[in-house]
């Protein structure tokens, strides 16, 4: 039986989670503020895709696919009414999350997972809103949701395991990859990305360089290992105990603003400095060294060979 889905919210996001889901197999349910909303929406939704087609970013036969499987709603109720999973991904205004979830959850089933796409505004905030928040949690998608592979999972206090489980599933049928993570302000993805800008906002401030040098250096630099490694793996092989000198270097220049990060010293301490010890955040066995610097360096060069075939973006 092909299973059915919903996503309240045809926007740019939203139109590009119904896209995923849809391309996954499922029958989809689009809904917005009105049927027109939507309608105009689905439309969109099917030239875009052609174009995705013609330019070899969907595979063949993708538009057909999404006319099957995708629908304009008629209304909220009418998407929701038999779905087994719905997206909210209206605006990021929590009064109007609030509003549409409280709608969604009133004319859902009881069982349907009810998953919210917000940035930043923490789970149980806007579970206050939903009828049986056991079956709710965030779900949030990176923007273009079609090819970022990435996905937030982040159960609340009071999501039932069932409801994460039946989350988990659905977006990796997607050919998404999905992490769990804890219910914060801005959870993982946000609060790494704004920090990031916020340091390079005070870079520019300072004159220390301009926008377009700050951006040359993320890209060329520890940017261009972040698709292989993330900042954990990054440091291990660096070695923990060089890490631990730049913090100190970084105290001298910006007291309080720099200081060493509790795990970071603890596992200096106790002889854990990353992959030239076989331990740090990972542990790496000796035997395994040479494989993962083989596998750094070709993939490094292989993006490199990437970038030039694409060019530069027109920035």
């Amino acid at each position: 039986m092909t299973s059915r889905y919903a996503v309240v919210g045809a926007g740019y996001m939203g139109g590009g989670i119904a896209q995923v889901l849809a391309l996954s197999g499922a029958t989809v349910a689009l809904a917005d503020l009105s049927e027109d909303v939507a309608v105009k929406s689905y439309e969109r939704l099917l030239v875009e895709s052609s174009q995705f087609v013609a330019d070899g970013l969907f595979p063949p036969g993708s538009t057909e696919i999404l006319s099957r499987n995708l629908r304009a709603a008629v209304s909220i109720e009418d998407a929701v009414g038999e779905a087994e999973f719905i997206e909210e991904s209206v605006p990021e205004i929590v009064d109007v999350k609030q509003r549409a979830l409280a709608s969604i959850s009133a004319a859902a089933r009881p069982d349907a997972v009810i998953g919210t796409n917000t940035s930043t505004i923490p789970i149980g905030t806007l579970a206050e809103a939903v009828t049986a928040p056991g079956r709710f949690l965030g779900v949030h998608f990176s923007n273009p949701a079609p090819f970022i592979p990435g996905v937030e999972l982040i159960p609340h206090a009071g999501t039932e395991p069932r409801s994460l489980a039946t989350a988990k599933q659905i977006i990796e049928a997607g050919g998404k990859q999905c992490a769990q993570v804890r219910d914060v302000t801005g959870f993982v993805l946000n609060r790494l990305q704004y920090a990031l800008f916020q340091e390079a906002t005070e870079l520019l401030d300072e004159g220390v360089a301009s926008a377009r040098d700050i951006d040359t250096i993320v890209r060329t630099t520890f940017g261009f290992r972040l698709p292989f490694f993330g900042p954990f793996a990054v440091a291990d092989m660096a070695g923990l105990d060089v890490y631990a000198f730049c913090y100190k270097s970084l105290q001298a220049g910006f007291p309080g603003r720099f200081a060493t990060p509790h795990v970071l010293g603890e596992l200096v301490e106790a002889g854990k400095l990353g992959t030239k010890s076989g331990a740090g955040f990972f542990d790496v066995p000796a035997e395994r060294v040479r494989e993962l610097v083989a596998y750094r360096n070709k993939a490094y060069v292989a993006m490199q060979r990437l970038l030039d075939e694409l060019g530069p973006a027109p920035i």
